[in-house]
């Protein structure tokens, strides 16, 4: 057929990747099996695997033109690499599925059938509706984990929606593009993101399916996920007034409050005039700051290498005014108050002021 006369594009699916080397493969027959009858694409968005995924899918690729590979370098995070795979599409309907195989692409027809005739904006492949949708898919703890964070994004979208956290999805593109400037591109939790930020409800419709074992691979749940999920539930709470990595450049701040304090004090018990003790806690907790930062709040862009010591050669340097301000104010307010712990503390809030400004702008 001629390019004038092919069937117009009805679905893409979008498949983010990292490390999927030995399931892509599968999921992209499964899906093109499951699609025989459906003007299809997949876009597979690849975050530079080490394991050569994006290899896999261009060498399939040059069998099928159907399938496009998005490699992108220097970019991490599913919630971004879902995003410009939905950006790159032009067709009217978009599915999300994982590449680990625990979701089910056989779902897709009827998806889209739903979708189609109930005139929906979006339908949900839900763990939560059939009898075994978890049974056999997470651990004991990831089935807590997954029903807390499904239980805070109902609290906060106020939706009657049984897994609003869901990685399997598809929805009309024009939703997504109306939206797309206020998605967080960190992340795993894109559609909860994506019903949170629009300015009317979504017609919703969800379809039960069971959670499949992953076959291949490791998961990519762990600690910094989970708070990067807590920080976009925050964000969304407070009406998008703060942005969710600022949101996380605060939370870590606290943390180094603590640090700051905790040397702070463990310095003056050991008899350290004060502003020797402030100093050494303000840089202490600046390079705990700078590396947690590093690791959770910037973890797509972070800095490994030599680039991460020359990084803090740029941190250190950058926050020097604010570390000259923090042991100005906690000297300033020590005098006034003579207790440590609150001038330490008022020195400490001032520095990370500046320090967020110019850290987020020339660091990362």
């Amino acid at each position: 057929m001629t390019a004038a006369t092919q069937s117009p594009l009805v679905l893409t699916v979008v498949i983010p990747t990292f490390n999927e080397r030995d399931n892509i493969s599968v999921l992209i027959d499964r899906v093109a099996a499951a699609l025989a009858s459906v003007a299809w694409q997949a876009i597979v968005v690849d975050d530079n695997s080490p394991d050569g995924t994006a290899a896999v899918v261009k060498a399939k690729s040059r069998l099928d033109s159907r399938i496009l590979c998005l490699h992108r370098i220097g970019r991490r995070g599913l919630a971004g690499a879902v995003l410009e795979g939905i950006m790159a599409s032009s067709a009217p309907y978009i599915a999300v599925i994982d590449a680990d195989l625990q979701h089910d692409a056989a779902l897709l027809p009827k998806m889209l059938s739903v979708i189609r005739t109930h005139d929906a904006d979006l339908v949900i492949g839900s763990r939560y509706l059939g009898v075994d949708g978890l049974v056999t898919g997470l651990s004991p703890l990831r089935k807590v984990v997954s029903g807390l964070a499904n239980a805070m994004a109902r609290h906060v979208l106020k939706a009657k929606v049984s897994d609003p956290v869901s990685g399997f999805f598809m929805i009309r593109r024009e939703v997504v593009e109306r939206v797309a400037p206020k998605l967080s591109r960190q992340g795993f939790k894109i559609l909860f993101d994506i019903i949170a930020s629009q300015p009317r409800p979504l017609a919703i419709v969800e379809v039960p399916y069971a959670f499949g074992e992953r076959a291949f691979g490791v998961s990519k749940l762990d600690r910094r996920v989970m708070v990067e999920y807590a920080g976009l539930i925050l964000t969304k709470a407070s009406g998008n007034l703060i942005p969710p990595r600022a949101l996380m450049f605060g939370l870590v701040g606290a943390s180094g409050l603590v640090v700051h304090l905790g040397v702070l004090g463990w310095m003056l018990r050991l008899g350290v005039v004060f502003w020797a003790a402030q100093t050494t806690a303000a840089v202490v907790a600046m390079t705990s700051n700078y590396l947690i930062n590093n690791a959770v709040t910037y973890r797509d862009r972070r800095l490994r290498g030599w680039k991460l010591l020359s990084g803090y050669a740029r941190f250190f340097a950058l926050c020097s005014v604010g570390l000259v301000a923090n042991v100005a104010v906690g000297n300033l307010v020590h005098g006034f108050t003579g207790v440590a712990w609150v001038a330490g503390g008022a020195g400490a809030m001032f520095g990370a002021i500046w320090n967020y400004v110019s850290t987020s702008l020339a660091v990362w």
